[in-house]
């Protein structure tokens, strides 16, 4: 379902996106509502969906998480027909950040970290191609970043 987002609600996702922990009297300041219409459309975006959550995010780095590698999985014809299991395994693997199905040459893309090179060959022999039905994998170490972001451009 798309929700209609007017220019408040646009203003309000920007202000949620950029620091989720403003109270609805701060957001509704700096939107120009009263604090009870804001706090209104704040849970109407929640009860739609369209805010499906609030998380802190931590700085990899910081904790020890200083690789990360783009992972490239092509599943063989009978892994295909257990894409559940794979879906599966793959969600359980918390070295796993994102996972997305692909069209093309190669059937997912799998954003993974771990601490170093070591630790991604450890992940990498004992639990990602111990997956039934892959058949190829294409490692690719990001060496820095350029760009990371949860916003999403809610406003026009």
């Amino acid at each position: 379902m798309h929700s209609e987002l007017d220019a408040y609600d646009r203003r309000i996702l920007a202000l949620l996106q950029e620091d989720a922990s403003l109270s609805s009297a701060q957001i509704a300041e700096q939107v120009g509502l009263s604090q009870s219409p804001c706090w209104r459309r704040i849970q109407r975006l929640k009860e739609e969906g369209v805010i499906r959550g609030q998380v802190t995010l931590l700085d990899r780095k910081k904790i020890g998480l200083n690789t990360q590698i783009f992972a490239e999985v092509k599943l063989n014809a009978h892994g295909r027909s257990n894409f559940t299991e794979f879906t599966e395994a793959i969600r359980g693997f918390s070295e796993v950040l994102e996972c997305y199905v692909l069209m093309g040459a190669v059937d997912f893309l799998l954003r993974i970290v771990t601490s170093d090179i070591e630790a991604y060959e450890r992940f990498f022999f004992e639990k990602l191609s111990m997956v039934p039905g892959i058949q190829e994998v294409n490692s690719i170490v990001a060496l820095s970043e350029i760009k990371s972001t949860t916003s999403l451009p809610v406003l026009r």
